[in-house]
């Protein structure tokens, strides 16, 4: 296993793992920046007000998303697998 192989390994598994988290993070973000804005308009400081909605949008986001990532997630195994196999052999 040379260095590169290494590289290329390290590589797919940050933008596969970049790839999964940034519609969750994307809308908890923009979740985040309504419930800020909300906040700052009505002078309400309540920290669960900004908390609940979070981790709801979280929550319905990765119900919907799951069936996507865990195609990503088999279609990188079974890639690292194949890499693997013909280094092997």
């Amino acid at each position: 296993m040379t260095e590169e192989l290494i590289i290329e390994i390290l590589k797919e598994v940050f933008y596969t793992t970049f790839i999964i988290l940034l519609p969750i993070l994307g809308v908890s973000l923009v979740v985040g920046i309504i419930v800020s804005i909300f906040q700052a308009a009505t002078s309400i400081q309540e920290m669960t007000l900004t908390f609940v909605p979070k981790i709801l949008a979280t929550a319905i986001t990765i119900l919907f998303m799951l069936p996507w990532m865990i195609d990503k997630v088999v279609a990188f195994t079974i890639k690292i697998l194949t890499m693997f196999n013909t280094v092997i052999k």
